[in-house]
């Protein structure tokens, strides 16, 4: 029997959607035991491909592995700023808060085992990177229980996998997916922090949607 959702229901639904941000900025006051195992119980609610569930969480806490991550972040972040050409676009780089390693009290690698169930799982074959697809999806049911819970999370992309994976102590078949800092925000920003300072404007909707094929609009209204 399917499950009725209010209307009330339905506007919480998408107001966490779009209220959901990434964190950079953290309290120092720990997350409770409670609230992160729900937190974490909505990631692995996640659907994945022939039901997998390729996923581990690794909760971070102690100080020495987080300072070995943050200087991963560091040489790949100024390795990033060398690129850039433009002295203003350098300066706004520079503005960019892009990591809260220390500061949040809790740091969460999110991995995928890629052997899991091995070597057969229903669905996969034709498109093998679908594991690493599913543990997306348990990230994103992760941020927005973390958001209903008034937790903020902030994703570290700037970082050198490889050698993150080597601090973590991640067997080869095992993949980081994502590194994540967690913890009470000092505020949820209205607006994404990239489109706060210019650095990009969300994309129109009628834009990025098709029918039947690339390129044929399909008209929204």
């Amino acid at each position: 029997m399917s499950e009725d959702f209010s209307q009330q229901d339905i506007a919480v639904i998408y107001r966490l959607i779009q209220s959901r941000r990434d964190i950079r900025h953290f309290s120092d006051s720990p997350i409770p035991k409670d609230v992160l195992q729900r937190i974490l119980e909505a990631a692995h609610y996640a659907p994945s491909v022939g039901f997998m569930q390729p996923w581990n969480f690794i909760l971070i806490t102690e100080n020495e592995i987080k300072q070995k991550v943050k200087l991963s972040f560091e040489e790949t972040n100024q390795d990033q700023l060398d690129k850039l050409s433009q002295d203003e676009r350098k300066e706004l780089y520079r503005m960019l808060k892009l990591e809260g390693i220390m500061e949040a009290p809790l740091n969460l690698a999110v991995t995928c085992d890629r052997n899991r169930d091995a070597p057969f799982v229903l669905g996969r074959s034709p498109m093998p990177e679908t594991d690493l697809y599913s543990t997306c999806l348990a990230i994103q049911n992760m941020w927005l229980a973390a958001r209903a819970e008034g937790i903020g999370i902030g994703w570290v992309s700037l970082m050198n996998q490889k050698e993150v994976e080597q601090i973590l102590g991640l067997p080869a078949h095992v993949q980081l997916v994502a590194y994540l800092c967690m913890g009470y925000p000092l505020e949820f920003p209205e607006k994404p922090m990239l489109e706060k300072l210019g650095w990009k404007s969300r994309l129109s909707l009628q834009t990025l949607v098709y029918e039947n094929q690339w390129g044929k609009e399909y008209p929204l209204n």
